[in-house]
């Protein structure tokens, strides 16, 4: 039994941002990490992150207000705008924050930090390095945490979280390097686990992103909020679809059919390709579906020949890299095949802007938690501000909330995590003996057929509805699965069966949501339903765990600031 009074799951940015909070107010705090820290999500973040510094000559005029403005309107009028206002305000802080820490930002002549125009933004706002921008920024952070002496427990999965009187109490893990089932009792648990990406199988996301955090708040009796919005980059690399960052358009990367052409002058003549995200994956697609792919196939270009090799090599080195690794091709000569792909969860854990949820002692921060500053479509580089805004909001939230607690015994929650913990043992011996009749493999790859065919870019009514038809029944064969591998240590077999039972949640959660969802917003898009409904659906969809499936409710989109209008780009 492992004992701290803040133990957090996730070593991403939102995590090590908490963490450096809460340790600096004091309190004892711990990571614990599916992965090494620096190996985390995070660091695969390449566009930038977004401020309202105002460095670049076309920005010198912006503000917090115009940033606040831009994410509303891109979130299709879903985001909660008080959440949404902090966060835009917060952000200049936060990213000479980090600046001091140490993070190596690209510089204008001047010594600014650089900055370059993004999806759906006004004003080129986005802080960034190179193309790299996400893994500088969690190599920082990690050396702050390192530097306040924090404790990280790494490759250990969380299986279950512990809730003892209506409070939680701690984590049970299964540490994947000694083969061994451990508990974590807290005063306070933050998630901030990432998204749910691989519920599909065309993702940018990393194999670690499964919902996990997501699905064990959600059958603990925590709501799970918007699960039905799903971002799809628009440029993804053909075959892989490792992220082709939106900084290539930012940079002045074109989008080109198969007949030649720049194609976006039909769909967003104002923006061309620095269009929302979701309206750049549904122009992709529909050039594709309408035959105008490369040769027919499933696929545009985006071209950055015409910025020349200097601007390639400067500022998108990691592209190239991919694309002469991934791809077999250089981007200063060729082309680079893209298509859109499944990238960022709008929807998570049901949370406010300080990080509380409806769990006391319960706390959620990053892409595993639903503000909502997203609503239904997310701007570009706000997912990486996301994580370090509302990282120190949860830190400090769940420090004052440990910090401010009576002394208590150390049996109160004691014995539900040393429970929680003899549960798993059970569980995974009963895996280990089972004749299996069902292949956990194929009920996986079955869910992200299922969600690549039927929860995309384009929806339609029949097409959800086999779409929850299909994972109910999966949901129905998953008790019949069973392991091969026996032992403990490195047991991915194990891992792979534990984590399923998340995925399949998860993924209902977000089918059902969009049947329910009789409108287009955002990423949403309903075929049968192709207008956005302000009058029926300005609202957030709830969803609560039962043993039959997800009980969907609602609740109101604050919005006291901008009134909805009718997105024009």
């Amino acid at each position: 039994m492992h004992r701290h009074q803040i133990v957090i799951v996730g070593g991403g940015l939102a995590g090590l941002r908490a963490a450096v909070e809460a340790t600096s107010l004091g309190a004892d705090c711990a990571v614990v990490s599916l992965v090494h820290p620096v190996r985390s999500h995070s660091g695969a973040a390449q566009g930038g992150i977004n401020a309202s510094l105002g460095n670049h000559p076309e920005g010198r005029d912006d503000n917090p207000d115009l940033h606040a403005f831009d994410t509303v309107k891109g979130s299709d009028y879903l985001g909660d705008q008080d959440a949404i206002r902090i966060m835009c305000q917060d952000a200049p802080g936060r990213i000479y924050e980090m600046e001091h820490w140490g993070t190596p930002f690209s510089r204008f002549d001047d010594g600014t930090i650089a900055q370059r125009a993004l999806g759906g933004a006004g004003y080129p706002r986005a802080c960034y390095g190179a193309d790299k921008t996400g893994h500088y920024l969690l190599h920082t952070m990690f050396q702050q945490a390192i530097a306040r002496g924090l404790t990280i427990y790494d490759e250990y999965y969380v299986q279950d979280l512990v809730v003892e009187g209506g409070a939680c109490r701690g984590i049970v893990a299964y540490n994947l390097r000694r083969g061994t089932l451990e508990g974590f009792l807290g005063d306070a648990v933050i998630f901030a686990t990432g998204g749910s990406g691989r519920v599909y199988g065309r993702s940018t996301s990393a194999l670690i992103n499964t919902g996990t955090g997501v699905g064990l708040a959600y059958q603990a009796g925590v709501p799970i909020l918007d699960m039905e919005f799903v971002q799809f980059h628009p440029t993804t690399l053909y075959g892989t679809n490792i992220l082709m960052t939106e900084g290539c358009r930012g940079e002045g990367g074109y989008l080109v059919n198969g007949q030649g052409e720049r194609f976006m002058s039909k769909y967003a003549p104002n923006f061309m390709e620095l269009a929302p995200r979701d309206l750049v994956a549904r122009s992709i697609q529909t050039e594709i579906n309408e035959g105008r792919g490369i040769e027919g196939k499933p696929y545009v270009d985006l071209d950055l020949r015409h910025l020349g090799e200097q601007v390639i090599e400067e500022r998108l080195p990691g592209i190239r890299d991919i694309c002469l690794h991934f791809a077999g091709i250089d981007p200063v000569e060729t082309p680079i095949p893209i298509q859109p792909g499944q990238h960022y969860s709008m929807g998570g854990i049901d949370a406010d802007y300080d990080g509380h949820t409806q769990l006391e002692g319960f706390f959620a921060a990053g892409e595993c938690a639903c503000v909502s500053v997203h609503g239904a479509n997310r701007l570009g580089g706000n997912s990486l501000l996301e994580t370090i805004v509302f990282g120190k909001r949860v830190g400090e939230t769940a420090g004052k909330y440990v910090l401010g607690l009576e002394p208590r015994s150390e049996e109160i929650g004691s014995r539900a995590v040393a429970d929680g913990v003899r549960a798993l043992e059970r569980r995974i011996e009963e895996l280990t003996r089972r004749t299996s009749t069902e292949d956990p493999y194929e009920i996986r790859r079955l869910v992200t057929e299922t969600m690549d065919d039927y929860v995309q870019v384009y929806r339609s009514g029949d097409g959800l509805e086999r779409a929850v038809a299909l994972l109910r029944e999966l949901r129905e064969r998953y008790p019949k699965v069973g392991v091969r591998a026996t032992g403990l240590v490195f047991n991915l077999d194990v891992l792979r069966v534990l984590e399923l039972e998340r995925m399949l949640d998860v993924a209902l959660a977000g089918a059902e949501g969009a049947l329910a969802r009789e409108e287009s917003r955002g990423a949403h898009t309903r075929l049968d339903f192709p207008q956005r409904d302000d009058e029926r659906w300005l609202q957030h969809t709830l969803a609560f765990w039962t043993p039959e499936g997800p009980r969907l409710d609602y609740k109101p989109v604050v919005i006291d600031q901008f009134e909805p209008q009718v997105r024009a780009y």
